[in-house]
Order: structure tokens, then sequence, then C-alpha cells
């Protein structure tokens, strides 16, 4: 998951609206059990703050709900949101949503707008009278979210143009995963879980008990369900998940080695160069000159 709760609300210019689908706002929040909702209300603008209450807005909204569970109502429709929900908001719809007192939640989401996601709607493969999708838990939509927050964080040249691809794909995924879900086995989902794990605690330092733990299962069965699917064990899943984090900043990013050592919380820089040496047959400082 990202270091810290943030939000950012953007600008773009007439240009990046030739793309036909803007990112307007996004962020990553957790919201403890009994706390307030939204926090820090007075960082958002006047039209959003009223989401419990009931609200319409002037951009779409993707949602993504990691963990907790609560309520999404949309004009006079009711439904129940657990970790795993995805809900859209559409323009000019009347909706409020929170999370449950008693579990809080993690939240995940994107504001976007343009004629794109409008083509959509208007052929039907969103529409307001499906705002909820229980898809479960995925690393690939944790991966794109993460994508667009390190480039809003960083706000390149171009970084807009790059957010209307992700969003994009973002849709995209949310649509697949919902119409392949019901065919999923429960060995399926199991890895799915595990590596949505693995995603969420990209800047984390973590092993094998800790998802054990989560999962609430058998260590030595979650290893061997896990490198059946994939061919590896979780903690070398988890290692190439990082290198593959630290390749985007080395090419896309202004960070050090050291800094990027440290933001996947390897503790001592020498052994992360060394290991990306040994994954990539290339050391950091190569990979960024030649990549």
């Amino acid at each position: 998951m990202p270091k810290g709760n943030f939000l950012l609300y953007l600008t773009h210019s007439d240009e990046d609206k030739k793309w036909q689908i803007v990112c307007s706002d996004a962020g990553y929040t957790v919201i403890p059990p009994g706390s307030s909702y939204p926090p820090n209300k007075e960082l958002h603008p006047e039209g959003f703050k009223s989401v419990t209450t009931g609200r319409t807005l002037n951009e779409y909204q993707l949602i993504y709900i990691s963990k907790g569970k609560g309520r999404l109502t949309v004009e006079d429709k009711e439904y129940t949101v657990t970790a795993g929900s995805v809900f859209l908001i559409f323009p000019g719809v009347m909706h409020s949503y929170e999370p449950d007192k008693s579990t809080g939640w993690c939240e995940y989401w994107i504001g976007f707008s343009g004629s794109y996601p409008d083509n959509l709607r208007k052929a039907g493969v969103i529409s307001p009278e499906r705002s909820l999708y229980q898809i479960g838990l995925h690393d690939t939509l944790l991966y794109i979210f993460n994508k667009i927050f390190d480039q809003v964080r960083e706000q390149k040249p171009g970084y807009q143009i790059r957010n209307s691809a992700d969003t994009i794909c973002l849709l995209a995924e949310v649509v697949s995963l919902a119409k392949n879900q019901e065919q999923k086995s429960g060995n399926d989902e199991l890895v799915d879980k595990i590596k949505f794990i693995l995603e969420e605690h990209l800047y984390d330092s973590i092993d094998i008990e800790f998802i054990a733990d989560e999962m609430k299962m058998n260590k030595v069965k979650l290893q061997n369900v896990f490198k059946s699917y994939t061919g590896m064990t979780p903690y070398q899943y988890f290692l190439n998940l990082k290198i593959n984090k630290a390749k985007e900043w080395l090419h896309f990013g202004n960070y050090s080695i050291k800094e990027i050592a440290y933001k996947l919380s390897f503790k001592d820089p020498c052994y992360f160069t060394r290991l990306f040496t040994k994954k990539t047959g290339v050391s950091p400082s190569q990979w960024s000159v030649y990549h």
C-alpha cells in the first residue's frame, strides 16, 4: 500500500483534453474504525465534502475498497460494500457512501472526465444501473493505482497523458474482472488474494508468516498452492515486484539508488544492488543509463 494517506486534485490543459479522458483527482486513505468520514474534510473542494449525506459530481469516480466494509447509495438503491468491491460514480447521479464505523475501510480512488467515458456510458459498457462490482482482491488493480499515484505525485511533463492511458486500463480491468469472477476456482481466488497482499505491501518488509496470518491458513499449504500457480514462492514473487518497481523508478523517476532501496524497505542499499544485478543481469546504475 502507499506509505501514508494522500489526496490530490489536479489541473489539466486543453491539450490534455484531446486524449478524451483526463484525471481530475486521485488518492488513498485508511479509515480506522470509529473515525469520522471523510477525514481531513477541509482538504476537499466544497462540492465533494457531502459524501455521506448525498452529492452529485461533474466527474466520474472509481473507488476500490481493499479492507473493511460499508455502504453505497446510488439514487434510491443501497448496496453493501466489502473488501474487493469497486464502485463507479457517474456525473450528475446522486450518491453517498461511507465505511461502517465498526470496521472502517481502506480506499483507493481516481476521478476522471472526458468524452471517452461518456461514450462507454452511451454504449452501455458502464452504467449507473450497475454501480457496484464485487470483483475481489486483485494485485493488477493496485499496480495501476500505484502507477497513477506515482505520476500525480511527481507531475512530470506529460503525466496527464500517461494517466489517461492508465485510467482506461483501470476501467478495462474492472469490467474484465467482473466478467471473469464467476468462473474462478477456490485456488484461483487464493492466489489472487496472496498477490494482492504482496502488491499492497510493496513498500514494506513482510515475510511468509505475515502472509499466512493475513490469509488465516497454514504457511506450507499457502506456499505450495502459490508456487503451483506461479512457479515461485510468495517471497520470490514479492522480490520480483520490488525489482520491477525499482526499474520503473530508475527509468522515470529522479531517485538515487539509495533512495529507491529505502523506499522499497531494503535496509541495506548494497544488498538491493546485488539483488537487482542478480535479477536483471545489470546493476541499477547501468539500468538507468541504458534503459
